[in-house]
């Protein structure tokens, strides 16, 4: 396992473990957590573990080109989110984030945090040109992280998504390396 860990003030992400299946399935129950979330609640641990498996073996590959991190509140060393950086093609220097933060935990910043960290890893780090994320319309929550860090809302996808309330538009967002990150 690579020790790749990113800090900020308050957060450290971390690639996540097979020693974190239970604090993340614990995490996919919360129905609040799942309410814009495709995943769907898992049934069991079991099924957990086959979610994250993928993502564990991702990790570990020699050129990682799918990250999955856990991301721990560093005053108590609490798991509170989970982290995705997946990579497109190299030719287009594009990435996609995603994250799913424990309900305890919103609405104190630590989604746009730990998205801060992302876009400067991905731009600094892994000299992305374009970094994106969608969510769903009626996810008002996660529209204002992505633009209180600078991304631009581009557009909207009908129907895009498969929630257990039916299906949901998307609106689309992005962030360039030379726009402004706040």
């Amino acid at each position: 396992m690579k020790k790749l860990v990113i800090k900020t003030d308050r957060l450290a992400l971390r690639l996540i473990e097979r020693e974190d299946l239970e604090v993340i399935h614990r995490l996919h129950v919360i129905p609040e957590t799942d309410e814009f979330n495709t995943l769907g609640v898992p049934k069991s641990l079991e099924e957990t573990k086959q979610v994250i498996e993928p993502w564990i073996i991702a990790n570990n590959e020699v050129e990682i080109t799918n990250y999955t991190f856990a991301i721990q509140y560093k005053q108590r060393n609490e798991f509170i989110d989970l982290f995705g950086l997946r990579l497109g093609s190299k030719k287009y220097g594009r990435a996609e984030v995603w994250y799913k933060i424990h309900i305890n935990y919103w609405k104190h910043g630590y989604a746009t945090e730990a998205l801060k960290a992302m876009l400067n890893f991905g731009f600094d780090k892994l000299n992305l040109h374009r970094i994106e994320a969608g969510c769903a319309v009626d996810n008002l929550g996660s529209a204002r992280v992505m633009e209180k860090v600078g991304m631009t809302k581009e557009g909207r996808k009908r129907q895009i998504l498969p929630l257990k309330s039916g299906w949901s538009d998307s609106f689309e967002y992005a962030i360039l390396e030379s726009d402004i990150r706040y």
